[in-house]
């Protein structure tokens, strides 16, 4: 198990600072993925682009600026090595699993993914859309955002 290590420089803006990247979001969803009780809620994906687990425990995510402690992830979260992890932004903190308390806007916005210390790991803004399409790192965890076809837990192609 290791930790996360946002520390890294990147010389290229299109190439994540860390090895947990913000891989895919789905800001309109009708019928790709549903959550433990059935429902097609807003994800976002997080890959992790090592060999090694990640322990994201106490990192942050947001689609605020101005709120960068808007979510936290609990004790405990991590990732496998060259795995994925669905986080529900569906506003509903009350059901079991990661769910924000905010959901995605079709209108577009910025989701950013923070260390516990408030740095940022990784960012995308998306435009707007209002067709099921997740906006997506293609290819797979290093690329840059485009809008593809939903690959809900599973490599972007």
């Amino acid at each position: 198990l290791f930790v996360v290590v946002a520390a890294c420089n990147k010389d290229n803006d299109d190439e994540p600072k860390s090895n947990v990247v913000i891989n895919e979001l789905l800001p309109v969803n009708r019928n790709s993925g549903s959550d433990q009780n059935g429902e097609f809620d807003d994800w976002i994906e997080l890959y992790n682009l090592s060999e090694e687990t990640a322990d994201i425990s106490g990192y942050y995510l947001t689609d605020s600026k101005k709120n960068l402690t808007k979510w936290q992830f609990p004790a405990g979260t991590t990732i496998a090595g060259k795995g994925y992890l669905i986080i529900w932004a569906d506003g509903d903190t009350l059901q079991a699993g990661l769910h924000t308390p905010y959901k995605l806007s079709s209108e577009g916005e910025k989701v950013l993914l923070l260390t516990p210390d408030l740095k940022v790991v990784d960012e995308t803004e998306y435009p707007a859309t209002d067709i099921q399409q997740s906006w997506a790192r293609i290819p797979n965890g290093t690329g840059n955002f485009q809008w593809s076809e939903p690959t809900f837990n599973r490599a972007n192609e």
